[in-house]
């Protein structure tokens, strides 16, 4: 599966710059090769994130996520998500699973991953309770 390299750019961008709050790739499967399906703005939000999340289909994202900590700390956490829906194809569903860890190590600074295949499986609490570990 090859990487676009707009994906490993814009995932700079984020890391570095903070230039945006989120990124979603998805595997252009006719090319084999992952690309950038949409890239949030710094001023979105995490429920602007999920929401181009499509229902049925996989998708790979990664979320700017700041927090503050008990110690009253401001801090921020690269989450990686894979979005596997139920209602997904399942050839779609193996084709995502057998390229994630590739993907993620084209990423370098993901800090905590998450699978998804429901909506409340990738809550806004269960994010907080991640970022805090």
């Amino acid at each position: 599966m090859a990487v676009d390299d707009e994906c490993k750019l814009k995932f700079m961008e984020l890391k570095a710059k903070r230039s945006f709050r989120f990124i979603v790739f998805k595997i252009e499967e006719k090319a084999m090769q992952i690309t950038v399906d949409r890239a949030g703005q710094p001023d979105e939000s995490y429920d602007d994130f999920t929401a181009c999340l499509p229902a049925d289909e996989c998708r790979y994202a990664v979320f700017d996520f700041d927090f503050v900590t008990d110690e009253n700390c401001q801090k921020s956490k690269i989450f990686f998500i894979a979005w596997s829906p139920d209602t997904a194809k399942v050839r779609s569903k193996m084709l995502y699973a057998s390229s994630k860890d590739r993907f993620k190590r084209e990423l370098d600074g993901i800090q905590v991953e998450l699978q998804a295949t429901d909506p409340s499986e990738m809550s806004l609490d269960i994010v907080k309770g991640r970022a805090l570990i």
